[in-house]
């Protein structure tokens, strides 16, 4: 997964409306049945080629909910984000 949506999630649907590749789902279509957001890793592209940066986080209004994750192989992906980064705590953006 390139990008992860935490718990702390207000599903206010801002991040699904800006996903230009249509890699984010609703909690009601989340196949983790977690109650929250689900960014699907095989369709992420964090925006490479879209925006500057990954769109649903420009978007959300809640500070650190968007998060790196693991680069999923042969998906496009942001090279300057290193592994110490992609630990599913370090917001995309502050």
């Amino acid at each position: 997964m390139s990008v992860k949506i935490t718990d702390i999630c207000i599903a206010c649907g801002a991040c699904i409306d800006e996903c230009p590749v249509e890699a984010i789902v609703d909690d009601d279509d989340n196949p983790n049945d977690d109650g929250c957001y689900f960014v699907h890793s095989e369709k992420c592209v964090e925006c490479v080629g879209h925006n500057d940066e990954p769109a649903c986080a420009s978007a959300c209004p809640t500070e650190g909910c968007i998060v790196w994750d693991a680069v999923v192989a042969s998906q496009p992906h942001r090279d300057d984000i290193s592994d110490d980064k992609r630990s599913a705590h370090t917001p995309v953006v502050e």
